[in-house]
Protein backbone atom coordinates (compact mmCIF):
# COMPACT_ATOMS: atom_id res chain seq x y z
CA UNK A 1 0.00 0.00 0.00
CA UNK A 2 1.18 3.58 -0.61
CA UNK A 3 2.70 5.38 2.39
CA UNK A 4 1.01 8.63 3.51
CA UNK A 5 4.44 10.03 4.55
CA UNK A 6 5.91 12.82 2.46
CA UNK A 7 9.68 12.24 2.44
CA UNK A 8 11.07 15.63 3.50
CA UNK A 9 13.35 17.38 5.92
CA UNK A 10 11.69 19.20 8.82
CA UNK A 11 11.91 22.95 8.27
CA UNK A 12 12.29 23.64 11.96
CA UNK A 13 14.41 20.72 13.16
CA UNK A 14 16.27 19.85 9.98
CA UNK A 15 15.49 16.17 10.64
CA UNK A 16 14.45 13.72 7.85
CA UNK A 17 11.02 13.16 9.34
CA UNK A 18 9.75 10.96 6.50
CA UNK A 19 12.71 8.57 6.80
CA UNK A 20 12.45 8.42 10.59
CA UNK A 21 8.72 7.60 10.51
CA UNK A 22 9.23 4.98 7.78
CA UNK A 23 11.97 3.29 9.75
CA UNK A 24 9.88 3.20 12.92
CA UNK A 25 6.77 1.89 11.13
CA UNK A 26 8.70 -0.79 9.19
CA UNK A 27 10.38 -1.94 12.39
CA UNK A 28 7.01 -2.23 14.09
CA UNK A 29 5.36 -4.25 11.30
CA UNK A 30 8.36 -6.41 10.26
CA UNK A 31 7.70 -9.43 12.47
CA UNK A 32 3.96 -9.65 11.73
CA UNK A 33 4.41 -8.98 8.00
CA UNK A 34 7.07 -11.69 7.77
CA UNK A 35 4.74 -14.14 9.52
CA UNK A 36 1.80 -13.33 7.21
CA UNK A 37 3.93 -13.48 4.06
CA UNK A 38 5.53 -16.80 5.06
CA UNK A 39 2.21 -18.41 6.04
CA UNK A 40 0.45 -17.14 2.90
CA UNK A 41 3.17 -18.59 0.67
CA UNK A 42 2.99 -21.91 2.55
CA UNK A 43 -0.81 -22.15 2.28
CA UNK A 44 -0.81 -21.20 -1.41
CA UNK A 45 1.89 -23.78 -2.13
CA UNK A 46 0.01 -26.50 -0.24
CA UNK A 47 -3.22 -25.72 -2.11
CA UNK A 48 -1.33 -26.00 -5.39
CA UNK A 49 0.20 -29.32 -4.30
CA UNK A 50 -3.17 -30.77 -3.31
CA UNK A 51 -4.59 -29.60 -6.64
CA UNK A 52 -1.80 -31.45 -8.48
CA UNK A 53 -2.51 -34.65 -6.54
CA UNK A 54 -6.27 -34.36 -6.96
CA UNK A 55 -5.96 -33.87 -10.72
CA UNK A 56 -3.76 -36.95 -11.18
CA UNK A 57 -5.83 -39.15 -8.87
CA UNK A 58 -9.14 -38.04 -10.41
CA UNK A 59 -7.82 -38.84 -13.90
CA UNK A 60 -6.75 -42.28 -12.68
CA UNK A 61 -10.14 -42.91 -11.10
CA UNK A 62 -11.98 -41.76 -14.23
CA UNK A 63 -9.96 -44.32 -16.19
CA UNK A 64 -10.62 -47.27 -13.89
CA UNK A 65 -14.22 -46.31 -13.09
CA UNK A 66 -15.60 -43.64 -15.43
CA UNK A 67 -18.58 -41.45 -14.42
CA UNK A 68 -22.05 -42.89 -14.94
CA UNK A 69 -23.09 -42.64 -18.58
CA UNK A 70 -19.55 -42.75 -19.96
CA UNK A 71 -17.32 -45.62 -21.04
CA UNK A 72 -13.75 -46.24 -19.92
CA UNK A 73 -11.01 -46.66 -22.50
CA UNK A 74 -9.92 -49.68 -20.49
CA UNK A 75 -11.33 -52.84 -22.04
CA UNK A 76 -10.29 -55.85 -20.00
CA UNK A 77 -12.54 -58.34 -21.73
CA UNK A 78 -10.42 -61.41 -22.43
CA UNK A 79 -12.22 -61.92 -25.72
CA UNK A 80 -13.49 -59.37 -28.27
CA UNK A 81 -16.19 -59.63 -30.93
CA UNK A 82 -15.77 -58.39 -34.49
CA UNK A 83 -18.19 -58.07 -37.41
CA UNK A 84 -17.23 -59.05 -40.96
CA UNK A 85 -19.32 -56.14 -42.33
CA UNK A 86 -19.67 -53.11 -40.08
CA UNK A 87 -21.99 -51.43 -42.62
CA UNK A 88 -24.58 -54.12 -41.88
CA UNK A 89 -23.95 -54.91 -38.24
CA UNK A 90 -21.81 -53.68 -35.35
CA UNK A 91 -20.94 -55.86 -32.37
CA UNK A 92 -19.56 -55.42 -28.86
CA UNK A 93 -18.67 -57.99 -26.22
CA UNK A 94 -18.58 -58.06 -22.43
CA UNK A 95 -16.66 -60.12 -19.91
CA UNK A 96 -18.86 -63.18 -20.46
CA UNK A 97 -18.02 -63.60 -24.17
CA UNK A 98 -16.35 -66.84 -25.26
CA UNK A 99 -14.41 -67.68 -28.44
CA UNK A 100 -16.43 -68.73 -31.47
CA UNK A 101 -17.59 -67.92 -35.00
CA UNK A 102 -21.25 -67.29 -35.81
CA UNK A 103 -23.13 -66.72 -39.07
CA UNK A 104 -25.86 -64.11 -38.56
CA UNK A 105 -28.43 -63.92 -41.36
CA UNK A 106 -30.77 -60.90 -41.16
CA UNK A 107 -34.15 -61.37 -42.79
CA UNK A 108 -35.36 -57.90 -41.84
CA UNK A 109 -34.57 -55.22 -39.28
CA UNK A 110 -37.07 -53.89 -36.76
CA UNK A 111 -39.06 -50.86 -37.88
CA UNK A 112 -41.17 -48.23 -36.13
CA UNK A 113 -44.65 -46.88 -36.59
CA UNK A 114 -45.42 -43.76 -38.60
CA UNK A 115 -48.94 -42.33 -38.88
CA UNK A 116 -50.49 -39.31 -40.57
CA UNK A 117 -53.66 -37.33 -39.91
CA UNK A 118 -56.30 -36.10 -42.33
CA UNK A 119 -55.17 -33.18 -44.51
CA UNK A 120 -55.56 -29.50 -43.53
CA UNK A 121 -55.87 -27.00 -46.33
CA UNK A 122 -54.26 -24.08 -44.46
CA UNK A 123 -50.73 -25.48 -44.21
CA UNK A 124 -48.79 -25.16 -40.95
CA UNK A 125 -50.96 -22.22 -39.88
CA UNK A 126 -54.19 -24.22 -40.20
CA UNK A 127 -56.46 -23.44 -37.26
CA UNK A 128 -57.01 -26.35 -34.87
CA UNK A 129 -60.21 -26.29 -32.77
CA UNK A 130 -60.01 -26.30 -28.99
CA UNK A 131 -60.02 -29.84 -27.61
CA UNK A 132 -57.77 -32.69 -26.51
CA UNK A 133 -55.40 -35.13 -28.20
CA UNK A 134 -54.22 -38.41 -26.66
CA UNK A 135 -51.31 -40.29 -28.27
CA UNK A 136 -50.87 -43.95 -27.35
CA UNK A 137 -48.13 -46.46 -28.11
CA UNK A 138 -46.93 -49.68 -26.57
CA UNK A 139 -49.30 -49.35 -23.60
CA UNK A 140 -48.25 -45.77 -22.81
CA UNK A 141 -50.22 -42.61 -23.53
CA UNK A 142 -49.90 -38.84 -23.30
CA UNK A 143 -52.79 -36.37 -23.43
CA UNK A 144 -52.43 -32.82 -24.75
CA UNK A 145 -54.87 -29.97 -24.28
CA UNK A 146 -55.33 -27.98 -27.49
CA UNK A 147 -55.86 -24.33 -26.46
CA UNK A 148 -57.83 -21.66 -28.26
CA UNK A 149 -55.97 -20.17 -31.21
CA UNK A 150 -53.90 -23.30 -31.80
CA UNK A 151 -52.45 -24.05 -35.22
CA UNK A 152 -51.05 -27.21 -36.79
CA UNK A 153 -47.55 -25.87 -36.12
CA UNK A 154 -48.26 -25.17 -32.43
CA UNK A 155 -49.62 -28.71 -31.95
CA UNK A 156 -46.39 -30.08 -33.45
CA UNK A 157 -44.42 -27.95 -31.00
CA UNK A 158 -46.48 -29.27 -28.05
CA UNK A 159 -45.82 -32.88 -28.99
CA UNK A 160 -42.09 -32.40 -29.64
CA UNK A 161 -41.61 -30.80 -26.24
CA UNK A 162 -42.13 -34.29 -24.74
CA UNK A 163 -40.14 -36.33 -27.25
CA UNK A 164 -37.46 -37.33 -24.72
CA UNK A 165 -40.01 -39.02 -22.48
CA UNK A 166 -42.56 -40.26 -25.04
CA UNK A 167 -40.12 -41.27 -27.84
CA UNK A 168 -42.69 -39.79 -30.26
CA UNK A 169 -41.93 -36.87 -32.56
CA UNK A 170 -44.21 -34.81 -34.77
CA UNK A 171 -43.79 -33.08 -38.10
CA UNK A 172 -45.88 -31.66 -40.97
CA UNK A 173 -45.90 -33.18 -44.44
CA UNK A 174 -47.72 -31.36 -47.22
CA UNK A 175 -48.99 -33.54 -50.08
CA UNK A 176 -51.36 -32.86 -52.97
CA UNK A 177 -54.34 -32.87 -50.60
CA UNK A 178 -52.96 -30.46 -47.98
CA UNK A 179 -50.85 -30.55 -44.81
CA UNK A 180 -50.93 -33.58 -42.50
CA UNK A 181 -49.74 -34.03 -38.92
CA UNK A 182 -47.25 -36.94 -39.05
CA UNK A 183 -46.16 -38.85 -35.94
CA UNK A 184 -43.11 -41.09 -35.76
CA UNK A 185 -41.33 -43.03 -33.00
CA UNK A 186 -37.92 -44.37 -32.02
CA UNK A 187 -39.61 -47.45 -30.50
CA UNK A 188 -39.52 -50.38 -32.88
CA UNK A 189 -41.09 -53.82 -33.20
CA UNK A 190 -44.40 -55.48 -33.92
CA UNK A 191 -47.30 -54.21 -31.82
CA UNK A 192 -45.87 -50.69 -31.37
CA UNK A 193 -48.39 -48.93 -33.63
CA UNK A 194 -49.14 -45.30 -32.78
CA UNK A 195 -52.80 -44.49 -32.21
CA UNK A 196 -54.56 -41.26 -31.31
CA UNK A 197 -57.92 -40.39 -29.83
CA UNK A 198 -59.17 -36.83 -30.01
CA UNK A 199 -62.22 -34.61 -29.70
CA UNK A 200 -60.98 -33.16 -33.00
CA UNK A 201 -61.95 -35.52 -35.79
CA UNK A 202 -59.09 -34.60 -38.14
CA UNK A 203 -56.49 -35.56 -35.51
CA UNK A 204 -57.75 -39.13 -34.99
CA UNK A 205 -55.25 -41.71 -36.34
CA UNK A 206 -55.29 -45.52 -36.24
CA UNK A 207 -51.82 -47.05 -36.61
CA UNK A 208 -53.33 -50.38 -37.69
CA UNK A 209 -55.24 -48.90 -40.65
CA UNK A 210 -53.50 -47.83 -43.84
CA UNK A 211 -53.86 -44.21 -45.02
CA UNK A 212 -55.31 -43.65 -48.49
CA UNK A 213 -53.06 -40.92 -49.96
CA UNK A 214 -55.72 -39.97 -52.50
CA UNK A 215 -58.30 -39.24 -49.81
CA UNK A 216 -58.02 -35.88 -48.02
CA UNK A 217 -60.02 -37.20 -45.04
CA UNK A 218 -58.09 -40.47 -44.70
CA UNK A 219 -55.78 -41.05 -41.71
CA UNK A 220 -53.63 -44.03 -40.63
CA UNK A 221 -50.20 -45.55 -41.02
CA UNK A 222 -47.91 -44.57 -43.86
CA UNK A 223 -45.21 -46.75 -45.33
CA UNK A 224 -45.52 -50.13 -43.60
CA UNK A 225 -46.72 -51.25 -40.17
CA UNK A 226 -43.95 -51.75 -37.59
CA UNK A 227 -42.31 -55.18 -37.53
CA UNK A 228 -39.81 -56.91 -35.27
CA UNK A 229 -36.33 -57.86 -36.40
CA UNK A 230 -36.04 -61.38 -37.80
CA UNK A 231 -32.70 -63.18 -38.04
CA UNK A 232 -30.94 -66.50 -37.57
CA UNK A 233 -27.74 -67.23 -35.66
CA UNK A 234 -26.07 -70.36 -37.05
CA UNK A 235 -29.50 -71.33 -38.37
CA UNK A 236 -31.39 -70.73 -35.10
CA UNK A 237 -34.30 -68.26 -35.46
CA UNK A 238 -34.30 -65.10 -33.36
CA UNK A 239 -36.97 -62.39 -33.18
CA UNK A 240 -36.36 -59.02 -31.54
CA UNK A 241 -38.43 -55.85 -31.22
CA UNK A 242 -35.20 -53.85 -31.08
CA UNK A 243 -32.37 -53.70 -33.58
CA UNK A 244 -29.95 -54.02 -30.68
CA UNK A 245 -29.86 -57.68 -29.75
CA UNK A 246 -27.91 -58.35 -26.58
CA UNK A 247 -29.32 -61.59 -25.17
CA UNK A 248 -29.38 -63.94 -28.11
CA UNK A 249 -25.63 -64.63 -28.27
CA UNK A 250 -23.89 -64.94 -24.88
CA UNK A 251 -21.58 -62.03 -24.08
CA UNK A 252 -22.18 -60.34 -27.45
CA UNK A 253 -24.42 -57.40 -28.33
CA UNK A 254 -25.36 -56.98 -32.01
CA UNK A 255 -26.79 -53.84 -33.60
CA UNK A 256 -28.54 -54.25 -36.95
CA UNK A 257 -28.05 -51.29 -39.27
CA UNK A 258 -30.33 -49.92 -42.02
CA UNK A 259 -29.75 -51.78 -45.26
CA UNK A 260 -28.93 -55.09 -43.59
CA UNK A 261 -32.13 -56.87 -44.75
CA UNK A 262 -31.38 -60.17 -46.46
CA UNK A 263 -27.69 -60.04 -45.52
CA UNK A 264 -25.36 -62.47 -43.76
CA UNK A 265 -22.60 -61.30 -41.44
CA UNK A 266 -19.95 -63.34 -39.67
CA UNK A 267 -19.42 -62.53 -36.00
CA UNK A 268 -16.10 -63.70 -34.59
CA UNK A 269 -15.17 -63.78 -30.91
CA UNK A 270 -11.43 -64.20 -30.37
CA UNK A 271 -8.67 -63.39 -27.89
CA UNK A 272 -8.52 -59.65 -27.26
CA UNK A 273 -4.71 -59.43 -27.32
CA UNK A 274 -4.37 -55.93 -28.76
CA UNK A 275 -7.19 -54.51 -26.65
CA UNK A 276 -5.79 -56.01 -23.44
CA UNK A 277 -2.28 -54.71 -24.17
CA UNK A 278 -3.58 -51.20 -24.91
CA UNK A 279 -5.67 -51.24 -21.73
CA UNK A 280 -2.77 -52.48 -19.62
CA UNK A 281 -0.50 -49.74 -21.00
CA UNK A 282 -3.15 -47.09 -20.33
CA UNK A 283 -3.50 -48.40 -16.76
CA UNK A 284 0.29 -48.32 -16.28
CA UNK A 285 0.60 -44.78 -17.70
CA UNK A 286 -2.19 -43.39 -15.51
CA UNK A 287 -0.80 -45.07 -12.39
CA UNK A 288 2.65 -43.67 -13.17
CA UNK A 289 1.13 -40.19 -13.51
CA UNK A 290 -0.06 -40.49 -9.90
CA UNK A 291 3.41 -41.60 -8.80
CA UNK A 292 4.96 -38.63 -10.64
CA UNK A 293 2.48 -36.23 -9.03
CA UNK A 294 3.32 -37.55 -5.55
CA UNK A 295 7.03 -37.15 -6.26
CA UNK A 296 6.55 -33.61 -7.61
CA UNK A 297 4.78 -32.40 -4.47
CA UNK A 298 6.96 -34.18 -1.90
CA UNK A 299 10.54 -34.34 -3.20
CA UNK A 300 12.69 -31.47 -1.95
CA UNK A 301 15.15 -29.74 -4.30
CA UNK A 302 18.84 -29.75 -3.34
CA UNK A 303 21.08 -26.99 -4.69
CA UNK A 304 24.85 -26.45 -4.49
CA UNK A 305 24.23 -22.70 -4.27
CA UNK A 306 22.72 -21.44 -0.98
CA UNK A 307 19.59 -19.30 -1.14
CA UNK A 308 20.66 -15.62 -1.09
CA UNK A 309 18.02 -14.79 1.51
CA UNK A 310 17.91 -17.78 3.84
CA UNK A 311 21.24 -19.46 3.06
CA UNK A 312 19.46 -22.82 2.73
CA UNK A 313 20.57 -25.40 0.16
CA UNK A 314 17.41 -27.53 0.41
CA UNK A 315 14.08 -26.22 -0.90
CA UNK A 316 11.01 -28.19 0.29
CA UNK A 317 8.30 -29.12 -2.20
CA UNK A 318 4.63 -28.19 -1.69
CA UNK A 319 3.88 -31.19 0.55
CA UNK A 320 7.32 -32.29 1.75
CA UNK A 321 6.87 -34.07 5.06
CA UNK A 322 3.11 -34.42 4.60
CA UNK A 323 1.88 -37.98 5.22
CA UNK A 324 -1.10 -37.76 2.83
CA UNK A 325 0.80 -38.30 -0.47
CA UNK A 326 2.60 -41.31 1.00
CA UNK A 327 -0.73 -42.70 2.22
CA UNK A 328 -2.14 -42.49 -1.31
CA UNK A 329 0.77 -44.45 -2.78
CA UNK A 330 0.64 -46.99 0.04
CA UNK A 331 -3.08 -47.60 -0.55
CA UNK A 332 -2.55 -48.14 -4.29
CA UNK A 333 0.50 -50.36 -3.86
CA UNK A 334 -1.32 -52.53 -1.34
CA UNK A 335 -3.93 -53.33 -3.99
CA UNK A 336 -1.26 -54.11 -6.59
CA UNK A 337 0.17 -56.89 -4.45
CA UNK A 338 -3.11 -58.13 -2.94
CA UNK A 339 -4.75 -61.20 -4.48
CA UNK A 340 -8.35 -60.59 -5.45
CA UNK A 341 -10.33 -62.90 -7.70
CA UNK A 342 -8.88 -66.40 -7.80
CA UNK A 343 -7.43 -67.61 -11.08
CA UNK A 344 -4.26 -68.54 -12.89
CA UNK A 345 -3.14 -64.88 -12.96
CA UNK A 346 -2.92 -63.43 -9.45
CA UNK A 347 -0.08 -60.88 -9.72
CA UNK A 348 0.77 -58.32 -12.41
CA UNK A 349 4.28 -59.69 -12.86
CA UNK A 350 2.77 -62.72 -14.60
CA UNK A 351 1.70 -60.31 -17.35
CA UNK A 352 5.08 -58.60 -17.60
CA UNK A 353 4.23 -55.65 -15.33
CA UNK A 354 6.93 -54.83 -12.79
CA UNK A 355 7.62 -52.01 -10.31
CA UNK A 356 10.78 -49.90 -10.62
CA UNK A 357 12.98 -50.06 -7.52
CA UNK A 358 14.16 -46.44 -7.81
CA UNK A 359 10.99 -44.57 -8.72
CA UNK A 360 8.13 -46.97 -7.93
CA UNK A 361 6.68 -46.70 -11.44
CA UNK A 362 5.20 -49.60 -13.39
CA UNK A 363 6.55 -50.92 -16.70
CA UNK A 364 4.97 -53.36 -19.16
CA UNK A 365 7.20 -55.93 -20.86
CA UNK A 366 5.51 -56.62 -24.22
CA UNK A 367 7.31 -59.92 -24.77
CA UNK A 368 6.23 -61.34 -21.42
CA UNK A 369 2.69 -60.17 -22.07
CA UNK A 370 2.59 -61.81 -25.51
CA UNK A 371 3.87 -65.03 -23.96
CA UNK A 372 1.09 -64.93 -21.37
CA UNK A 373 -1.50 -64.50 -24.13
CA UNK A 374 0.02 -67.39 -26.07
CA UNK A 375 -0.38 -69.52 -22.97
CA UNK A 376 -4.12 -68.79 -22.93
CA UNK A 377 -4.26 -66.32 -20.03
CA UNK A 378 -6.64 -63.81 -21.67
CA UNK A 379 -9.59 -64.91 -19.58
CA UNK A 380 -7.47 -64.79 -16.42
CA UNK A 381 -6.43 -61.20 -17.19
CA UNK A 382 -10.08 -60.32 -17.49
CA UNK A 383 -10.79 -61.94 -14.13
CA UNK A 384 -7.82 -60.25 -12.42
CA UNK A 385 -8.94 -56.75 -13.39
CA UNK A 386 -12.73 -57.10 -13.61
CA UNK A 387 -13.24 -59.68 -10.87
CA UNK A 388 -15.98 -62.23 -10.46
CA UNK A 389 -19.60 -61.91 -9.38
CA UNK A 390 -20.27 -58.26 -8.54
CA UNK A 391 -16.69 -57.40 -9.54
CA UNK A 392 -15.68 -56.01 -6.14
CA UNK A 393 -12.74 -58.44 -5.92
CA UNK A 394 -11.31 -57.19 -9.23
CA UNK A 395 -8.22 -54.95 -9.25
CA UNK A 396 -10.08 -52.03 -10.85
CA UNK A 397 -12.84 -52.04 -8.23
CA UNK A 398 -10.32 -52.36 -5.38
CA UNK A 399 -8.20 -49.52 -6.79
CA UNK A 400 -11.30 -47.36 -7.07
CA UNK A 401 -12.25 -48.12 -3.47
CA UNK A 402 -8.73 -47.11 -2.38
CA UNK A 403 -8.83 -43.66 -4.00
CA UNK A 404 -12.49 -42.79 -3.37
CA UNK A 405 -11.91 -41.54 0.23
CA UNK A 406 -9.60 -38.89 -1.24
CA UNK A 407 -11.55 -37.84 -4.35
CA UNK A 408 -15.19 -38.06 -3.23
CA UNK A 409 -17.19 -34.94 -2.41
CA UNK A 410 -16.42 -34.05 1.19
CA UNK A 411 -13.44 -36.44 1.15
CA UNK A 412 -9.86 -35.94 2.28
CA UNK A 413 -8.93 -33.55 -0.53
CA UNK A 414 -12.03 -31.40 0.01
CA UNK A 415 -11.47 -31.33 3.77
CA UNK A 416 -7.84 -30.27 3.40
CA UNK A 417 -8.68 -27.58 0.86
CA UNK A 418 -11.47 -26.21 3.03
CA UNK A 419 -9.08 -25.93 5.98
CA UNK A 420 -6.39 -24.24 3.87
CA UNK A 421 -8.89 -21.84 2.33
CA UNK A 422 -9.98 -20.81 5.83
CA UNK A 423 -6.35 -20.19 6.76
CA UNK A 424 -5.89 -18.16 3.59
CA UNK A 425 -8.96 -16.07 4.37
CA UNK A 426 -7.74 -15.53 7.94
CA UNK A 427 -4.33 -14.40 6.67
CA UNK A 428 -6.02 -11.94 4.32
CA UNK A 429 -7.93 -10.54 7.32
CA UNK A 430 -4.67 -10.27 9.26
CA UNK A 431 -3.05 -8.44 6.34
CA UNK A 432 -5.94 -5.99 6.16
CA UNK A 433 -5.67 -5.35 9.91
CA UNK A 434 -1.91 -4.88 9.65
CA UNK A 435 -2.28 -2.45 6.74
CA UNK A 436 -4.77 -0.45 8.80
CA UNK A 437 -2.39 -0.42 11.79
CA UNK A 438 0.47 0.76 9.54
CA UNK A 439 -1.69 3.57 8.16
CA UNK A 440 -2.76 4.67 11.65
CA UNK A 441 0.74 4.45 13.12
CA UNK A 442 2.22 6.34 10.19
CA UNK A 443 -0.30 9.13 10.55
CA UNK A 444 0.22 9.30 14.35
CA UNK A 445 4.02 9.40 14.20
CA UNK A 446 4.00 11.89 11.33
CA UNK A 447 1.72 14.21 13.31
CA UNK A 448 3.96 13.94 16.41
CA UNK A 449 7.18 14.63 14.51
CA UNK A 450 5.56 17.48 12.61
CA UNK A 451 4.40 18.98 15.93
CA UNK A 452 7.92 18.59 17.30
CA UNK A 453 9.34 20.20 14.19
CA UNK A 454 6.89 23.10 14.55
CA UNK A 455 7.91 23.60 18.21
CA UNK A 456 11.60 23.49 17.35
CA UNK A 457 10.96 26.01 14.62
CA UNK A 458 9.18 28.31 17.07
CA UNK A 459 12.03 28.00 19.61
CA UNK A 460 14.57 28.78 16.92
CA UNK A 461 12.56 31.84 15.92
CA UNK A 462 12.47 33.03 19.56
CA UNK A 463 16.19 32.44 19.94
CA UNK A 464 16.90 34.38 16.79
CA UNK A 465 14.70 37.26 18.01
CA UNK A 466 16.50 37.46 21.37
CA UNK A 467 19.90 37.28 19.72
CA UNK A 468 18.91 40.05 17.35
CA UNK A 469 17.68 42.20 20.29
CA UNK A 470 20.96 41.93 22.16
CA UNK A 471 22.95 42.54 18.99
CA UNK A 472 21.01 45.77 18.55
CA UNK A 473 21.72 46.89 22.16
CA UNK A 474 25.39 46.19 21.80
CA UNK A 475 25.46 48.19 18.61
CA UNK A 476 23.80 51.22 20.30
CA UNK A 477 26.27 51.18 23.20
CA UNK A 478 29.10 51.13 20.80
Amino acid sequence: MASPITPSTGLGSGLAIGDIVSALVNSDKLAKQTQITTQTKLVTTQLSGIGTLQSALSAFQTLIKPPVGTTSTLQFAGYAATSSDTTKMTVTSDNTAVPGTYAVKVNNIATSSSVASAAFSGGSTSAIPTGSLTISQNGNSKTYTIPAGATLASVVKQINADTKTTAISANIITDDNGSRLVLGSTITGAGTEIKTTSSITALRMDGTAVLDPTDKASAGYIGNPPVSASLTINGLAVTSKSNTIDKALGGVSMTLLPGSNNSTTTVTVSTNTDGLKASLQAFVDSYNAVVSAVSAVTKATISDTPDPTTGATVTPAALTGDSMPRSILAALRDELVTSGASGNVTVLSQLGITTGQSDGKLTLDSKKFDTAMTNGMAGDVQQLFSGTGDGKNGLLARMNAAVTPYTQTGGIFDTRKTSLNKQQSNLQDQQTALDLRVTTLTATLTAKYNAMDLLVGQLKASANSITSFFDTLNAQKS
